[in-house]
């Protein structure tokens, strides 16, 4: 019998203790900032600024692997990210909820950073579609069962929403020690650099990068904020819809792995840009709540499309700058992110549509850099420019 012991699964079993924290956060979320703390737009879009500071400081990874390894850094920073969750219900108030807030997303950010340099240097090229597309699905299911839980918990047990945030933290902790405990130290077959370096060759994957997290920021911060501020969503309901997400993912996120594989990543990224000025445009002007779930559901099945940019690069990139780009990688996907909530929330105040229709924009420069990404990308064809050219390569 083939050992359990192996540097894929520790992977997988990583990937599915993330979604228990941070699910568990994210769903009720905005009901508890609402209803605990008073929260209007303008507070939500602050905090999810300061959730973002620690993704933008993901490049200083690099610094902190000079002391510990990365599978170790991976670990920890699943601990601390379930910390946080657990001691957020614990403080009910505007500064309370910035600060384990911060707490919570240091260590999401952090694993997030290890984890996307573990996976590329773990997976070959040709098995890192799939496989990575199978983390998705694994994180999915992951999720599934913390936002069944978190309807059960509030709808059948009514338990109190501190004790929901408790149960999801301290679980994702001790996933943690089992990773810990049970598998072995393993070694990379390549060094990492251990400076901060941004290349000019990647320039490319970069831009896609930050283009990203500027959607991604739309996506997480007011698309749920809009189920419940203008259609009054409970937290069981958005539980609900989570977990029609969690679902769908299982089953679509490893066929986005074999699409990537068959279709490559800049038809893949094509398709999930035009989508996304479709939904950010839709969003602006829905006003049927049916509707604003299957465009939430669709939005949210697109993420597993960004598995394309992070096999684009497996592609070009040189295998010893592996952590040391994802941490800057990381860094540029959040710096729009640092800024544009808060200034969102301010602009929510006035115009909800502007946001989205913004949101559509951005979208639309994605998809013109999506463009330039070669049919056949590799070291030294980092970027197609002409139409010609990439007729050819196809």
């Amino acid at each position: 019998m083939k050992s359990l012991k192996r540097p894929d699964i520790l992977l997988y079993v990583m990937a599915a203790a993330v979604p228990i924290a941070f699910g568990v956060w994210q769903s009720l979320l905005n009901n508890f900032a609402i209803e605990s703390a008073g929260f209007t737009g303008v507070e939500i879009g602050v905090l999810q600024s300061l959730r973002e500071v620690p993704g933008f400081l993901a490049f200083s990874v690099v610094f902190v692997l000079l002391l510990i390894r990365e599978q170790t850094l991976a670990v920890v920073s699943l601990l601390v990210m379930g910390l946080g969750t657990a001691l957020t219900g614990y403080f009910p108030s505007e500064v309370g909820l910035y600060c384990t807030t911060v707490l919570m997303s240091l260590g999401f950010h952090y694993y997030e950073t290890v984890n996307q340099s573990l996976s590329l240097q773990v997976f070959s090229r040709e098995e890192a579609p799939y496989k990575m597309g199978k983390m998705v699905a694994i994180g999915s299911a992951a999720s599934l069962v913390a936002f069944s839980l978190v309807w059960l918990f509030l709808e059948v047990l009514h338990l109190e929403m501190k004790a929901i945030y408790v149960i999801g933290g301290v679980t994702t902790m001790l996933i943690a020690a089992l990773c810990w405990a049970y598998f072995p130290k393993f070694s990379v077959e390549v060094e990492q650099h251990k400076k901060i370096k941004l290349h000019k060759r990647y320039w490319l994957y970069y831009a896609l990068t930050f283009m990203g997290g500027a959607r991604r920021q739309i996506f997480v911060v007011f698309s749920g904020f809009l189920m419940v501020e203008k259609f009054g969503f409970l937290a069981s309901d958005i539980a609900l819809m989570f977990l029609a997400n969690g679902v769908l993912n299982i089953i679509f996120a490893p066929l986005v792995g074999k699409m990537i594989s068959k279709i490559g990543e800049r038809r893949t990224l094509t398709i999930e840009y035009i989508g996304l000025i479709i939904i950010f445009s839709s969003y602006a002007v829905v006003s049927d709540p049916m509707i604003a779930v299957g465009l939430y559901i669709v939005d949210h099945l697109l993420f597993s499309m960004a598995i394309a940019q992070k096999t684009y690069f497996q592609k070009i990139a040189d295998p010893k700058d592996m952590a040391q780009t994802a941490g800057v990688a990381f860094s540029i996907n959040h710096a729009a992110a640092i800024v544009l909530p808060a200034l969102y929330g301010l602009l929510w105040m006035s115009s909800p549509a502007l946001v989205f229709f913004t949101g559509a924009g951005m979208a639309g420069i994605s998809l013109l850099l999506a463009l330039l990404v070669p049919a056949n990308p590799k070291p030294g064809l980092e970027v197609q420019w002409k139409v010609k050219d990439k007729l050819a390569a196809e």
